[in-house]
């Protein structure tokens, strides 16, 4: 029996790489709350890779060396850019639109695991000025995926 659970131990601990690297990915879905369809909804996905270290500095109270990148440096020029429809249009809002979207966003994330991914956290956020008449906002998601790095 001892040699029987020890081969069966073998064999789990040989399928799990327990010093395996894991990766991670973000996509971010905006959805406009802007009145009358005048909003632009998005599913951004970067393809390029960014390493913050290139633009982070470390700050000391004595010494404040500045990072010599700028602001340019950090922006991605590759990304895909996938349509979403609007939440409200000039007939207020539109539910057909939102299940559209969701059918847009489960297929990103149903092609995101056939490549290996694992939708790992969902985050979300509205952004509004609640100001007198304030007609201005969005509506966005972050996808959190990992993957063990191949």
């Amino acid at each position: 029996m001892k040699k029987i659970l020890f081969a069966f131990l073998i064999g789990v601990l040989s399928i799990l790489d327990i010093g395996a690297q894991v990766e991670y990915k973000v996509i971010t879905s905006i959805e406009s709350i802007v009145p009358n369809g005048i909003g632009r909804s998005r599913l951004i996905s970067a393809v390029e890779e960014k390493d913050y270290k290139d633009f982070t500095s470390e700050q000391t109270e004595d010494d404040h060396t500045r990072n010599k990148s700028n602001r340019g440096d950090i922006r991605v020029k590759d990304f895909e850019e996938t349509k979403l429809l609007n939440f409200y249009n000039i007939g207020g809002i539109r539910f057909q639109n939102i299940a559209a979207n969701d059918a847009v966003v489960s297929s990103k994330i149903n092609s995101m695991i056939e490549e290996g991914w694992e939708l790992a956290f969902v985050t979300s956020a509205v952004e509004s000025d609640a100001g007198k008449d304030d007609g201005n906002g969005i509506f966005i998601t972050r996808y959190i995926f990992k993957r063990l790095k191949s």
